[in-house]
């Protein structure tokens, strides 16, 4: 039991003494900030990307044609761009170079977040849209419905019910990512640590107790993830 007295010791010395846990719960704090408006933001970008990629709208004048070739080129970019290189330098050429102007640091995070995060949702949406049976379209069209109306009212409802599981792993994904925005200047959950850190000279305490919180929220993820799942499947047996 000494042992366990000697981490007890520890702990209050590094996390208890000034308050220093406050350290950890303000980084909590931005780190939640940033992966839910990151999320919701990569999901917008990446629906409508992703319904460019499965060519959700095949107009047929041939102004609007021209166009969305164009947007398909751009989008086809975009996702090699932003797949293709590391999401820390994204982060850095946000930061440091397009978004020079904001001071805000968690803003310009939740941006370049968002736009990593739209990459990876895109693809996960596109796989969702082409996952519906083509018969559903033409079922909607035999009806007298719209292409437009048929993609919103039957084509999206079945394809965002196989994609859930998909966008709730990248939502834990997102979650862990975010660990990197400390190197420009943000105080999130991992540079609350390293505060302390290099405060206490205890390397231990702090970076286990943000390993610990991670690890909590990332099984509180997956648990409700893992539950939506047993839904989405007693539903379909029904």
């Amino acid at each position: 039991m000494t042992w366990l007295t000697n981490i007890g010791n520890q702990f209050y010395e590094t996390m208890i003494v000034d308050d220093r846990y406050l350290q950890i719960l303000w980084g909590l704090g931005n780190t939640l900030i940033i992966t839910v408006c990151a999320i919701l933001l990569g999901i917008v970008i990446g629906t409508l990307v992703a319904m460019v990629k499965a060519r959700v709208f095949a107009p047929k004048n041939p102004v609007m044609k021209g166009i969305f070739k164009v947007l398909d080129v751009i989008c086809s970019l975009y996702l090699t761009v932003i797949r293709g290189t590391p999401m820390i330098l994204q982060l850095m050429i946000m930061y440091y170079i397009i978004l020079i102007n904001i001071s805000n640091g968690v803003v310009v995070a939740c941006i370049a977040f968002g736009i990593n995060s739209g990459a990876y949702v895109a693809e996960v949406v596109r796989t969702g849209i082409l996952s519906v049976d083509k018969g559903q379209m033409e079922a909607g069209r035999s009806l007298g419905l719209t292409q437009t109306t048929t993609m919103f009212k039957i084509i999206f409802p079945q394809a965002l019910k196989n994609v859930l599981p998909a966008l709730g792993n990248e939502f834990i994904a997102l979650l862990k990512e975010t660990s990197v925005a400390g190197y420009i200047g943000i105080h999130d959950l991992t540079k609350g640590s390293d505060i302390i850190r290099s405060t206490t000279y205890d390397s231990f305490t702090p970076l286990i107790s943000a390993g610990i919180v991670y690890l909590v929220l990332v099984l509180g993820l997956t648990s409700l993830l893992g539950c939506l799942e047993r839904r989405l499947r007693k539903s379909d047996i029904r």
